[in-house]
């Protein structure tokens, strides 16, 4: 049996197996290992943005029913086995590497990607540990994802809008399409699609499939509560965590009914329409697992996705007193759409300082297009990764003054460090571009997210 390191070894050797699309050799893959995903009930979470967040809102409120709850989500931000919870427990160095030793003995000498293997031990360990749902997040698309081997009791389409064009398509109604691959017979899908052609590809599917869908402001919505000074202020003060949640009251209008004054501590107007989606994928999953009025206050104020509008206060050694972080993983347009939107709405600072990274097949320029005009101080980066920008590259796409005051940096420790530089305790520095960026800042930052050496 190979032990943790060898097989986490053995799955970073996949990676050369660049992705592929389809179902069939995932179908047959799983077949010899027993078919796990049989002895299993799902959600599916699909969409372009906000896949995680739904996902984790999900199992917050779900564990805190009683339930035991398999969370799958991709990709991790520094350790593979941040893929893998079940309630909040991330699975185990032996558990992986027991089951990781299954599939390879299954394998013998056939090919199979990164992303179909760890789908593939999610389930394994999900069936072993017998949950009482597995949330499963899509890792690209839909249709042909490793993931759409399953028929979920609910499936969640969060949003579309372009991404990864070379494999979905140039146009939202490709896109849509795509993603509207997991809806299944009769189940129903919730979905938070805009009034544009995603809407009309995800409508016609479910109407041709007869899947009932419930749309996000048609069929539930959700308001901020009334106290706006309480939400300023706590936008001011952070820090406090309890304040930040009093000040982002919301209140949910649901399938069946209303919830008032819901405290969170996911930032941006966007992440409001994911805990709603949540919340009506919880309605519809009532009848199977109820949950209490009380656990769903419980688990949305806890809900926490790190990396994603992450709010940090730390103290960098060198610096000249403590820091205000951000990190932020969006990485396409929409995302970081959302992301100047959250910036402008929910944080108050003195100045912005940058610190940016971007892959190389994203659309840099329009990225940076977005975010350089907010930017006080900017400073360009490359986490590890062979699909990353080089900051000479992404100083040429910025406008002549920027290009001038823009900084670059040869990794992340380095970009950091310009960061305190450039920065008083008064203002925000934003971490944010590419997930590998954020991944990296985040361990020196904070360490490892999964710190137990079981």
């Amino acid at each position: 049996m190979m032990d943790y390191q060898q097989a986490w070894d053995y799955l970073d050797r996949l990676q050369f197996f660049k992705i592929k699309l389809g179902l069939d050799s995932m179908e047959r893959f799983l077949a010899r290992l027993g078919k796990p995903q049989q002895q299993l009930r799902f959600i599916h979470v699909a969409g372009t943005n906000g896949k995680g967040s739904v996902a984790a809102a999900l199992l917050a409120v779900l564990s805190r029913a009683g339930y035991r709850v398999g969370l799958y989500t991709s990709p991790h931000l520094s350790c593979v086995r941040e893929r893998f919870r079940i309630n909040d427990e991330f699975i185990g160095k032996d558990e992986f590497a027991r089951h990781a030793t299954a599939i390879h003995e299954v394998l013998g000498d056939d090919q199979i990607t990164y992303f179909e293997f760890t789908t593939a031990l999610a389930l394994l360990w999900f069936a072993a540990r017998r949950v009482d749902v597995a949330i499963l997040e899509v890792g690209l698309g839909g249709r042909l994802d490793a993931t759409n081997v399953i028929t979920p009791e609910v499936g969640v389409i969060t949003n579309v809008s372009l991404d990864h064009q070379a494999y979905l398509g140039d146009t939202l109604a490709e896109v849509a399409a795509e993603k509207a691959g997991i809806i299944k017979a009769g189940v129903p899908l919730v979905t938070g699609v805009a009034a544009d052609e995603s809407r009309e590809v995800v409508e016609q599917r479910c109407r041709l499939l007869k899947a009932p869908c419930y749309l996000l402001g048609r069929n539930f919505s959700w308001a901020y509560g009334d106290d706006r000074q309480a939400r300023q202020d706590s936008a001011q003060s952070v820090s406090d965590s309890a304040a930040a949640a009093a000040g982002n009251l919301w209140h949910y209008r649901g399938l069946n009914g209303e919830i008032s004054g819901l405290q969170c501590r996911l930032r941006g107007r966007h992440q409001r329409d994911n805990l709603s989606l949540a919340l009506a994928t919880l309605e519809l999953l009532a009848p199977i697992w109820p949950v209490t009025e009380e656990s769903i206050r419980a688990g949305i104020a806890a809900v926490n996705w790190p990396g994603r509008l992450e709010y940090l206060e730390i103290r960098p050694a060198g610096a000249d007193g403590r820091r205000r972080v951000l990190l932020d993983g969006a990485h396409n347009p929409a995302g970081i759409g959302a992301l100047v939107g959250a910036l402008q709405e929910d944080f108050s600072y003195r100045r912005l300082v940058v610190v940016w990274a971007s892959m190389a097949d994203k659309d840099v320029a329009a990225g940076l297009q977005q975010i350089a005009p907010l930017a006080d101080e900017l400073v360009l980066t490359r986490p590890e990764s062979e699909r990353s920008a080089t900051p000479a590259a992404m100083r040429q796409m910025l406008p002549p003054a920027t290009r001038t005051a823009a900084r670059e940096a040869e990794d992340t420790a380095g970009a950091l460090q310009l960061a305190w530089q450039a920065s008083t305790p008064d203002d925000l520095v934003l971490v944010a571009g590419s997930l590998y960026l954020v991944g990296a800042a985040r361990r020196l930052l904070q360490g490892e997210l999964v710190r137990d050496e079981a």
